[in-house]
């Protein structure tokens, strides 16, 4: 966001109208969706799209190039695509979605991307072996998540990076695996605007972790 822009924000409501201008000049449609989910039955979370200023940041300890192949899981609408194609990055992006309604609305405003694609099912049913870097978002509960970090290490070939955020952080679930570093973290509560204000964004701090995946190390290849 430009800094005449940020400084104009002091509401979360102002963030999210800007977050909104942002989607509609990238997509042409608003991404926002503050849902509760339909499927919690098995395991999802509801969605909750990521500001940009914090995608921004997070995205900075990704290395994408021409062979980079993100997945978003639990994309919903699309944000973190649209950040992808936004930002320019190299590589392509794929997004996840149990909900067949909002896997619809990300597939409709991708379809011209050659670089995006969108997925309708559980990320537990996708062949994760082409992937070098995966994004979370609290998408699903632990249960859900164990099995994905187990697939990961089944099907990685090659060194993988994951970024993943939620209100506890849930580092619990990567620590002492064989493979696994930790290679940043922090927390999001506040967005500072172009002057300096705090303005609250989450009510609880969202902790965030960067974690890499060596498949050597861990001796899975």
């Amino acid at each position: 966001m430009a800094q005449q822009a940020e400084a104009q924000i002091r509401t979360e409501a102002d963030l999210i109208a800007a977050d909104d201008a942002i989607d509609r000049g990238v997509c042409g449609i608003s991404l926002a969706c503050r849902e509760t989910t339909r499927f919690r039955v098995q395991g999802a979370h509801d969605p909750t799209p990521t500001p940009y200023f914090v995608l921004e940041r997070l995205f900075a300890h990704f290395s994408f190039d021409a062979g980079s192949h993100l997945l978003d899981v639990g994309c919903s609408t699309g944000r973190v695509l649209a950040h992808f194609l936004r930002a320019g990055y190299p590589g392509h992006a794929t997004g996840v979605e149990l909900d067949p309604e909002l896997a619809e609305v990300a597939r409709a405003w991708t379809v011209p991307h050659a670089n995006l694609q969108v997925i309708q099912g559980s990320v537990l049913d996708l062949d994760l072996s082409g992937f070098t870097d995966y994004y979370l978002f609290n998408p699903f509960d632990s249960n859900v998540l164990s099995k994905l970090i187990h697939a990961i290490e089944e099907q990685s070939a090659h060194p993988v990076t994951v970024v993943h955020m939620s209100d506890n952080g849930e580092v619990w679930w990567y620590l002492g695996r064989p493979g696994w570093s930790e290679v940043a973290s922090g927390t999001f509560q506040d967005f500072k605007n172009g002057r300096g204000y705090p303005v609250r964004i989450y009510d609880d701090p969202q902790h965030w972790t960067v974690w890499r995946f060596d498949p050597v190390q861990a001796g899975t290849i």
